[in-house]
C-alpha cells in the first residue's frame, strides 16, 4: 500500500477514520490495584497513540470470572467504567477514535486470580457469560 494511501481517509460502517492505521490491541497489564481499573497512566498510554485512525483497546475482562492474568482492565465495576470515560474521554480530546476488545478468558484463568481461589468458568459461552457481554458492550459504549 503507497504511504499516501495509508494515511488518507477511509469510512468503515459509520466509523469515518482520518487514516488506515489500526493499532492492534496489546495487553499491558497496567490496570490499577485493587480493582483492576484504568488509570490516568492507561490514559496517557492510549492519548499518545490518537493519531492512530482507530485504537483497539488491550483485551477487557466482562467479568472477574473472565480475568486471565493480573492487572488487565475490567468493564463490569463502577470504577472500571469511570477509568475507561476518562481514557475515551483523553482519547477523544485528542480527536482519537478508540474501540474496546471486550473478552472471558474462560478456564484459561487460574484460582489465584479468581475471587475466593474459585475453579475457573469452564463455560464463557453460557448464557450468564452472554449476559455478561450484552452488559460489557453497553457499559462500554457509554464509556
Amino acid at each position: 500500500m503507497p504511504y499516501d494511501m495509508l494515511l488518507s481517509s477511509v469510512a468503515i460502517g459509520n466509523l469515518e477514520l482520518p487514516n488506515r492505521v489500526v493499532m492492534a490491541p496489546l495487553t499491558r497489564n497496567r490496570a490499577a490495584q485493587p480493582g483492576d481499573f484504568p488509570s490516568e497512566m492507561n490514559a496517557h498510554y492510549y492519548t499518545q497513540r490518537a493519531s492512530a485512525g482507530l485504537i483497539v483497546t488491550e483485551a477487557t475482562q466482562i467479568s472477574r470470572q473472565g480475568q486471565g492474568y493480573f492487572a488487565t482492565p475490567g468493564i463490569y465495576s463502577d470504577a472500571q467504567e469511570a477509568g475507561w470515560k476518562a481514557v475515551a474521554g483523553a482519547v477523544h480530546a485528542r480527536h482519537g477514535r478508540i474501540a474496546m476488545q471486550l473478552w472471558h478468558v474462560g478456564c484459561v484463568s487460574h484460582r489465584l486470580i479468581q475471587d475466593d481461589g474459585a475453579r475457573p468458568s469452564r463455560r464463557p459461552r453460557s448464557a450468564r457469560a452472554i449476559r455478561r457481554f450484552s452488559c460489557a458492550t453497553k457499559t462500554a459504549r457509554s464509556a
